[in-house]
């Protein structure tokens, strides 16, 4: 990520495409994550290629059909956020921002009404 410094260290894996899937950023925390695929080799490749069905398919919908993917997983004894979602320039559907975010094994919720 190299216009916002800040977001290279945080500990929350930032991924980012455009709107054919083609990866444009990463910061650290998610090159960490794709190190086996390749790292910050990754970027200007196709995600689409990374992906094994039913993911790959799922990402299909979401490049044509752009809307919020959010889901929680576990992998290795880490529970995980993940959060897919949209990003517009000047109002143009441009791509989708993938926020992974590991999670405590409790989270405390709050109804703030």
């Amino acid at each position: 990520m190299t216009n916002h410094d800040w977001v290279r260290e945080l500990p929350i894996a930032i991924t980012v495409v455009n709107s054919e899937g083609i990866l444009l950023e990463m910061n650290e925390k998610s090159a960490a994550a794709f190190a086996a695929d390749g790292g910050m080799e990754l970027v200007g490749k196709n995600v689409l290629d990374c992906h094994p069905e039913p993911s790959r398919t799922k990402l299909q919908q979401q490049l044509r059909e752009p809307k919020a993917n959010v889901y929680t997983i576990e992998k290795a004894g880490i529970k995980k956020l993940i959060c897919q979602t949209p990003w517009h320039r000047d109002g143009a559907f441009s791509g989708i921002v993938e926020l992974s975010i590991e999670l405590p094994a409790e989270v405390p919720h709050f109804v703030r009404d």
